[in-house]
């Protein structure tokens, strides 16, 4: 797979987010060693990659980044102070055939899942579409491969942890480059509160 970079008219595949800090990531990562070589284990997601993805935008044209940039500001200059807490974890899929391993949230969620439907709602003023369904506050930690041995079980395991309590500081615009290993490129920040 060679790597992708944006088309001359478009700014990349873009997402906002917020990142969890250092110490936060560090703590998940320690909770997740157990599990990392249990059998059915997912391919876990390198720490690097750890975002708490608030909208996706998909491939967006080149010229409506800056329209975008402009109308992410107010949506985020509305929030107020939030903490989170990454806790407990889950599954998407079924037991018997589970996707995604993920970290839950705990804290300001309700104002976290509000600061992401206004994003939602600046990205879709400029002229971007957006997935219609419910925001729903987590951290990707891992993937299991389809047709390979999986424990659908295995994040209750985690269902009881509580990592430690952290501001949010800012919601980052993201730029994803694909290929054997994607890599990510801050593109615009805002402060939260």
């Amino acid at each position: 797979m060679t790597e992708s970079a944006p088309r001359p008219s478009s700014a990349g595949r873009l997402f906002l987010a917020v990142d969890p800090p250092a110490a936060a990531t560090a703590d998940l990562d320690r909770a997740l060693r157990p599990l990392r070589f249990a059998p059915g284990a997912p391919r876990w997601t390198p720490t690097s990659r750890w975002h708490l993805t608030l909208v996706f935008l998909g491939e967006v044209p080149a010229p409506l980044l800056a329209p975008l940039r402009v109308a992410v500001t107010p949506a985020v200059a509305g929030t107020p102070p939030l903490s989170l807490q990454l806790a407990g974890a889950g599954r998407f899929g079924s037991r018997r055939r589970p996707a995604v391993c993920w970290a839950g949230l705990a804290g300001d969620v309700p104002e976290l899942t509000a600061l992401a439907g206004r994003l939602a709602a600046a990205a879709r003023s400029v002229g971007l579409t957006v997935e219609d369904r419910p925001f729903r506050a987590h951290l990707t930690v891992g993937r299991w491969r389809p047709g390979q041995p999986a424990d659908g079980d295995l994040p209750e395991r985690l269902a009881g942890y509580r990592g430690p309590i952290w501001p949010v500081p800012e919601v980052v615009l993201w730029r994803s480059r694909l290929g054997p290993e994607p890599r990510y490129e801050r593109v615009a920040a805002w402060p939260v509160g």
